[in-house]
């Protein structure tokens, strides 16, 4: 092989070589290519032994493949080399056109470094260029960018000799195949590593996808998927079947909407100020039917992709009957259990929402009290209110008066001034502000001036604890039902008849004059003489009404209390069976 100036054999070792190189590429794992390639070098470039010294991603070497000697074999392979002993290595010996020759003569000092090795004693060679036990050639394999990947060991050539010219060269070409060789198995192994995480990753995702769509599709609950951004942000996408049964439309229907198409006017606000990330919200939704439900929203944001859509996904929970309950305890805690009135309480939180601190001093009269509320019309916009039959200010439409003529603006009609001012008004004593609104005034007497207020009727009933005493509680408590009925129908719909205790009566009317009160009392008196039949048996009561005005600067209990002592007033100034015939 060595004999250059024999063109013969120069053609059979490129045979050789081609042959080997060809055999490279058919390997198809790393390890496969490793192997394959010191076989090549034993079976076809004339050494004995080989070994690739492959490097490691922390930047050592390990020996990965070996050829030759089964006992070397399983003494170095899998051995470690630092990367430090190498670089020393192939800056060491002769340079043999990208060989590293390392005569026996040098080789010496290695004998205690990292690297695995493999040698044998030897007596020194009797020709020059005889190869010695401790003789090493390396041939260093470099990646396309100039990256080391690897190192090929070889040793023993079978000729007894040093390589010359042809053997080096064709050793280098062996090395720069192998390392493109190595490189293309790995990028198959990375491929195939990458193939099987990808797989591996659909197959989670294809899982997770499936259990959300079962999580979804199959919840109990409310569940819906609307679009986020945009101009159809909002937009339902996707709902489950539970929320289709609770607002009582199909999927198809309810992709054409958006909750804020489906939220109750009342709630839009909520709705709005809900957060899209972990937002939670309780308003009504509205069913095909036209009424609409109690529900919980719970909200969180969903993403596509690492940077596609994102999306709102929505829990929708049922809470018609929580809402239910609260709504009864809420009621039981203000109204009276029997009749169903507004209790005390309630009633002094009526009176005391229509009532501020304004001092008797400073008190107007309406039209002074009017003449203010318009003074700074231009500066804000007024809405005016009365009591509703539950209780609530009810309001009417803005600017305009209410339905008795009762303004009441809120303290954020005029921005930037002090809460408790009332503009057009004498500046409030030092010892306490009063409320920003249009007060409440009474009329100076009881002849009718044309001072509307709000009537305070404090009613007892006449002959009540007769009947209890004769018929029974049972006899009592229907009495009171009916009474509480009878005051209920003579009063409007904006006016307050709520059982202050026992055979006590109290009725807010809002808007009247002094005759309008009067005439109101003669009323509800009038209906409730009438016999009332309970169980078969006509019994009778009366009734004493004393009228009170509410007025600014008095507390609720100062006017029950005025309204309770003209009652009283009235009640002694009719005799006994006058105050039963009415």
């Amino acid at each position: 092989m060595e004999t250059e100036s024999e063109p013969y054999v120069r053609l059979a070792t490129l045979r050789q070589l081609h042959r080997v190189v060809a055999e490279l590429n058919t390997a198809r794992s790393l390890a496969d290519t490793l192997q394959t390639v010191v076989d090549g070098i034993v079976a076809g470039l004339g050494y004995e032994l080989a070994c690739v010294n492959l490097v490691r991603p922390d930047g050592d070497l390990v020996v990965a493949a070996f050829a030759g000697d089964p006992a070397a074999e399983a003494l170095i392979t899998g051995r470690v080399g630092s990367r430090a002993s190498w670089e020393r290595r192939l800056t060491m010996g002769e340079n043999w056109d990208g060989l590293r020759f390392i005569p026996h003569t040098e080789g010496w000092v290695l004998m205690e470094d990292d690297v695995p090795q493999w040698h044998t004693d030897g007596p020194d060679p009797r020709f020059e260029d005889e190869w010695h036990p401790e003789d090493r050639l390396y041939a260093p394999m470099y990646a396309s960018a100039g990256e080391l990947l690897g190192v090929i060991s070889v040793d023993r050539p079978r000729n007894g000799r040093r390589p010359g010219a042809w053997g080096r060269e064709a050793l280098q070409m062996y090395a720069f195949q192998a390392a493109i060789a190595i490189s293309n198995a790995r990028l198959r192994a990375n491929m195939q590593r990458a193939l099987v995480r990808l797989e591996r990753e659909q197959q989670a995702l294809r899982a997770s996808e499936e259990s959300f769509r079962q999580a979804f599709e199959y919840a109990p609950s409310g569940m819906a998927i609307a679009e986020m951004g945009g101009d159809q942000h909002g937009r339902l996408l996707r709902t489950n079947d539970a929320l289709c049964r609770l607002l009582g439309r199909p999927a198809s229907v309810l992709r054409r909407y958006s909750f804020s198409d489906l939220v109750h006017p009342e709630d839009i606000g909520t709705l709005l100020r809900t957060s899209a990330e972990g937002g939670r919200a309780e308003l009504r939704l509205g069913r095909r039917d036209g009424t609409y439900v109690w529900v919980s929203l719970r909200n969180s944001v969903v993403a596509d992709a690492a940077d596609g859509p994102r999306f709102l996904l929505t829990h929708v929970e049922d809470i018609e009957e929580r809402k239910r309950h609260e709504l009864q305890l809420a009621h039981r805690a203000s109204h009276d259990s029997l009749t169903g009135l507004p209790n005390s309480a309630e009633l002094r939180a009526r009176l005391g929402a229509r009532l501020c601190r304004r001092p008797q001093s400073v008190r107007a009269t309406a039209v002074e009290a009017l003449d203010a509320a318009f003074e700074g019309r231009d500066a804000y916009d007024g809405h005016t209110g009365h009591l509703g039959h539950d209780g609530h200010p009810v309001a009417a439409e803005a600017g305009g008066a209410g339905e008795h003529g009762f303004h009441a603006d809120g303290p954020d009609r005029f921005p930037g001034a002090d809460p408790f001012e009332f503009p057009g008004a004498p500046p409030a004593p030092s010892d306490g502000p009063y409320d920003h609104h249009v007060h409440t005034v009474a009329p100076a007497t009881d002849i009718d001036d044309g001072t509307k207020g709000l009537a305070v009727l404090f009613c007892d009933l006449d002959g009540f604890k007769s009947i209890n005493d004769r018929f029974g509680h049972h006899t009592g408590d229907a009495v009171l039902i009916e009474v509480a009925r009878r005051l209920t129908t003579g009063v409007r719909d904006g006016d307050t008849v709520a059982r202050l205790g026992g055979d006590e009566f109290v009725v807010l009317a809002d808007g009247l004059g002094a005759a309008d009160a009067a005439d109101l009392a003669v009323r509800l008196r009038n209906a409730i003489i009438p016999p009332i039949r309970v169980d078969g048996r006509a019994v009778r009561v009366g009734a004493s009404f004393g009228i009170g005005w509410a007025s600014c600067g008095m507390s609720a209990d100062e006017v029950l209390r005025s309204a309770d002592q003209r009652m009283y007033i009235e009640k002694r100034s009719r005799s006994k069976a006058h105050r039963r015939a009415g």
